[in-house]
């Protein structure tokens, strides 16, 4: 009898021995050095070395040009339901225009303003002229418009003005400085687009070089943009390739469509598109400049739909084809042949036509969107009104659009996902 009792007094007392704590749990165990190494790496990622500061001015891949050169385009406010009906998220326009910096506060867009040529040589002076056009142009707006980029000026070099190409440099100087002083140099991205004047021979891309005309400004402005972690713009186009040269070029080639393609033998590498081409051939022109890590952004590409008699390939059909084929191509987040891990981004060329715009018919026939706000040919937006242009009514799913932010969370989940396993199992 005294035995059972003493029996089930000890189980009594395993009973009541109360459980332990999670933090003993946790925090009693041993851990091997493979485990403490791993949660070294994860904190890592949870709270990451932020070295040199980079500026991101784009979000996803895909953006677009608000050229306003016209009498008769919808008001900003409009211009901006159309946009994120759209979910265009980049938007880049030639000026700093009050009324569109007013209409894009709040809506979360992102927001690549400019100095136009124009002004050029009077920022390029001092930086008090930069602080007074940024006092003007930015400051009262950012950040509920977030203002994420500052172009300065547009194909300047490979022009023949040579007095500002030479102040193009001064002027990205003191924009840059000014933002500095005011802390917004790592908000906001400045940048400079080219055309492709400043490049001596395109043909094969691995053969791309800068003409010794432009490198004389260019490389100052390389070195000053590798310093500050600016991209390379360039405006990219297809259609003056093709239009310029109709018989040698095959256009299935220039729109995305089924063609042989090229081979470039000194990379051994092939091209189906002339897009991609383009593209690489400014690699090329970086790598053999001695930047061969900078990122090339294109910041102007398009199609027209119209144009003169004289100009091959501007039809509706192969603006259609272009513009369709080229959003195909952007969603998919991939890099080019020779940059395969470099994603490749554009700003599409334009928004609106713009009827009051000069030269070539073609220049007055860029835009996705009429100037009513109705689509100019269907490639997966809707418009503010019906079109004749078909059905608009189809999804236009922003591939990745949240950019690196999703995939940072994504690991970061991941990371605490593990942690949990290591204490739990140790």
């Amino acid at each position: 009898m005294a035995c059972y009792y003493r029996k089930k007094k000890r189980k009594t007392e395993r009973e009541t021995q109360k459980p332990p704590s999670i933090n003993s749990y946790l925090f009693n165990r041993p851990i091997s050095m493979t485990k403490l190494l791993l949660l070294f790496y994860c904190c890592l990622l949870a709270f990451p070395f932020h070295g040199l500061v980079t500026v991101e001015a784009f979000t996803g891949t895909y953006g677009i040009n608000y050229g306003r050169i016209a009498d008769n385009l919808p008001p900003p406010e409009s211009v901006v339901t159309l946009l994120k009906a759209a979910k265009i998220k980049n938007v880049k326009i030639y000026d700093a225009d009050h009324s569109i910096l007013s209409a894009f506060k709040g809506s979360g867009l992102e927001l690549t303003i400019a100095i136009p040529n124009g002004n050029v040589k009077d920022i390029s002076s001092s930086e008090d002229r930069a602080m007074d056009w940024l006092k003007e142009n930015v400051q009262p707006y950012y950040p509920d418009t977030k203002i994420s980029g500052i172009t300065v000026g547009n194909e300047i070099l490979g022009g023949g003005d040579t007095d500002l190409a030479a102040a193009l440099l001064g002027a990205i100087k003191n924009i840059y400085n000014s933002l500095k002083t005011l802390q917004l140099d790592d908000k906001i991205q400045v940048s400079s687009p080219h055309s492709q004047a400043v490049f001596g021979n395109s043909y094969p891309p691995s053969a791309c070089t800068f003409n010794e005309n432009a490198m004389v400004y260019m490389k100052p402005i390389l070195d000053f943009f590798s310093t500050t972690g600016s991209p390379f713009y360039v405006n990219v186009y297809p259609f003056i390739a093709y239009k310029s040269d109709p018989e040698h070029i095959d256009i299935n080639y220039a729109l995305f469509k089924t063609n042989p393609g090229i081979y470039d033998a000194k990379t051994n590498l092939h091209y189906d598109n002339m897009f991609e081409a383009q593209v690489d051939a400014a690699y090329a022109a970086l790598e053999a400049a001695g930047y061969s890590d900078m990122e090339v952004i294109v910041s102007e590409t398009g199609w027209a739909s119209g144009g003169d008699a004289t100009e091959a390939g501007a039809s509706v059909e192969n603006a259609r084809a272009y513009n369709f084929n080229l959003k195909k191509r952007l969603f998919k987040r991939k890099g080019t042949p020779l940059r395969p891990k470099m994603v490749l981004k554009a700003y599409i060329f334009a928004l609106f036509n713009e009827d009051l715009k000069n030269g070539a018919g073609s220049e007055r026939h860029y835009g996705l969107f009429k100037a009513d706000g109705s689509i100019s040919y269907n490639i997966g937006f809707s418009g503010l009104k019906p079109s004749s242009a078909g059905s608009a009514f189809l999804s236009f799913k922003e591939i990745g659009a949240e950019g690196r932010s999703v995939t940072y969370v994504k690991t970061l989940l991941s990371c605490i996902s593990l942690l949990l396993v290591v204490f739990l199992t140790a």
